[in-house]
């Protein structure tokens, strides 16, 4: 594989997989199928937008959604808009967490589980249970992540789909290795990488697993997985990093996957290279105001003492010096 290709898998894996449209019955131009394009259009934008910008738009959204589904009276529709609120509710809770505000995304998250719960679709719950079991893992809080993955597990039950299992063995491998169990972590990296080998056997998978999801996925999350855990083998493999990742249409998202290499750069005793990468990351940051990826680059800077630090490493702490999202 192409050293661009996987560092766009990367960039993919590490977001939250976007939610496609509710799937309409037939000649359904309703209400609730045109709440749920508006979710996707705010979503498609958050790549390249500040969140903060988005967040306000997105919160009347929801409450727009709220509102009619109140007013609704037929069950079918109230259930179709519960999902709609779901979506929106989860998104919220996506630009939250951007915003580095874990509170306010967990109040979203939830939320968004109630209203899956509300809309009656399992599939749907299990995804948005997982998403918070992903910020969990992503913020360093092992055992709550483990804990909602399993919950997802089961709310999904014998017949999952393997996108399904793919996507929830990832999510789990990030929680072991915030938890610093690398046996478990690449005990469950492996386990997604062969759950992944069914999906192209499958059916095409169901609303909201409706984004592709194969071995560089896989990748994609050793790479994170390394990062966090120190080891410079799962971060680099047998590609050539030396030099920065490419470009992506996520912005914020490439941004996070240069300080995971500049991690790897750092356990490898790479100073200088690690820090050219994660000042890119900052600069990132910075000009998308994402609060993930400046606390990101602050874990970073902490890692790393020296009574004597180098200019690059001076000059990163002059550009993170008094910066407030």
């Amino acid at each position: 594989m192409e050293r661009r290709e996987f560092l766009a898998g990367a960039v993919a894996a590490a977001a939250t997989p976007a939610l496609a449209a509710i799937p309409a019955t037939e000649g359904d131009f309703g209400q609730a199928a045109a709440l749920s394009m508006a979710t996707t259009a705010f979503r498609r934008m958050d790549g390249s937008t500040p969140s903060r910008y988005l967040a306000e738009a997105v919160l009347a959204h929801l409450r727009l959604v709220q509102t009619v589904a109140a007013a609704v009276a037929d069950h079918e529709q109230r259930r179709r808009l519960a999902a709609v609120g779901s979506e929106a509710a989860s998104l919220a809770g996506w630009l939250s967490w951007d915003m580095d505000d874990h509170g306010s995304a967990r109040t979203w998250y939830g939320s968004a589980i109630k209203a899956a719960r509300r809309a009656g679709n399992d599939l749907l719950t299990a995804y948005q249970v997982g998403s918070l079991a992903q910020l969990e893992a992503d913020v360093g809080n092992a055992a709550p992540a483990l804990n909602l993955t399993r919950s997802a597990r089961r709310q999904l039950g014998a017949d999952a789909p393997a996108i399904a299992e793919a996507w929830l063995a990832t999510v789990e491998a990030l929680a072991y290795a915030a938890a610093g169990e690398q046996r478990l972590c690449d005990r469950a990296l492996m386990r997604s990488r062969a759950t992944a080998e069914q999906i192209a056997v499958e059916e095409p998978p169901p609303w909201p697993w409706v984004f592709t999801f194969n071995e560089s996925k896989v990748a994609a999350c050793r790479l994170a997985c390394g990062a966090r855990l120190g080891l410079p083998k799962w971060v680099f493999g047998t590609y050539d990093d030396t030099a920065p990742p490419g470009s992506s249409a996520h912005a914020k998202q490439q941004a996070l996957r240069q300080l995971d290499l500049a991690s790897g750069h750092m356990a490898a005793g790479r100073l200088e290279a690690g820090y050219v990468l994660a000042t890119q990351a900052v600069e990132a940051g910075l000009r998308y105001r994402s609060g993930r990826v400046v606390e990101r680059a602050r874990v970073f800077r902490r890692a790393y003492s020296s009574t004597t630090p180098p200019k690059i490493v001076r000059d990163f702490d002059d550009r993170l010096h008094g910066v407030y999202l």
